[in-house]
């Protein structure tokens, strides 16, 4: 009787497909995405509502832009509160979302209905 052999076969590291990644290396790409994305975020969050313009020489703000970077401060603070998007308030409130969009940026000067109107969902959202 012929006894047979077995072939030999390579033990250790084997070669992986090229473009693959090992399970530690995927979850490293993730997590370093995350993180980017977060920073994104964070960004994103600080210069979300316009900063207050600068004084004048005498020390004077100028009143209309003033008025309309504090009211837009003050919305997007307390929608952020409520945890609602632009589209939710909106939605809430009976306005488009542009309206909201353009009140938050500072772009244009509200008017009294659309303020009540916004102010009015907030409210009851209890923010």
């Amino acid at each position: 009787m012929a006894t047979q052999t077995k072939p030999k076969t390579k033990t250790g590291p084997q070669k992986r497909p090229a473009g693959r990644l090992t399970a530690r290396e995927q979850v490293a790409r993730l997590r370093s995405e995350v993180a980017r994305l977060r920073a994104q975020v964070r960004a994103l969050k600080a210069q979300a509502a316009p900063v207050l313009p600068a004084p004048d020489a005498d020390g004077n703000y100028p009143a209309t832009e003033t008025l309309r970077a504090l009211l837009a401060q003050q919305l997007v603070r307390r929608r952020q509160a409520a945890g609602w998007t632009q589209a939710e308030l909106a939605a809430r409130a009976g306005v488009r979302q542009e309206t909201v969009s353009r009140l938050e940026s500072g772009k244009n000067a509200p008017n009294v209905g659309t303020v009540d109107k916004l102010d009015r969902a907030l409210r009851d959202a209890g923010v």
